[in-house]
């Protein structure tokens, strides 16, 4: 089984250099207009614009509504660190590198859009 998660973004062109400039993401193919996949390992994000969706569909967000609420995206890296030290650097804000109860270190940052990412050790 594989996992891949879709993104439904209010600015596309922000989301997409987020997740290559920040967390290291290369696209995958083209950048389309309105969909594009990035790829890191074996994490595959897919980004969308919110304007894909029907009025209807579930995942369009209302005004004001918070989008990736009650989503975490948990993204496990061998060296915790360096891609630590290398998120940090880029200026957006992230939390501190912990060692968490369960034995993992971990931190966290959310992306541009707030859907709320735990970056931790494999």
């Amino acid at each position: 089984m594989g996992l891949r998660l879709e993104l439904f973004v209010t600015d596309f062109q922000r989301s997409i250099e987020f997740y290559r400039r920040v967390l290291n993401f290369q696209v995958v193919g083209e950048v389309g207009r309105e969909y594009t996949m990035l790829m890191n390992g074996e994490a595959t994000i897919s980004i969308n614009t919110q304007n894909a969706l029907e009025p209807d569909h579930p995942l369009r967000a209302g005004n004001g509504e918070r989008l990736g609420l009650g989503l975490e995206v948990v993204l496990s890296i061998p060296d915790i660190e360096s891609f630590y030290q290398s998120t940090k650097a880029h200026g957006h804000p992230v939390s501190e590198l912990v060692l968490q109860p369960w034995g993992l270190r971990d931190f966290r940052i959310t992306d541009p859009d707030g859907y709320y990412i735990r970056v931790t050790s494999m």
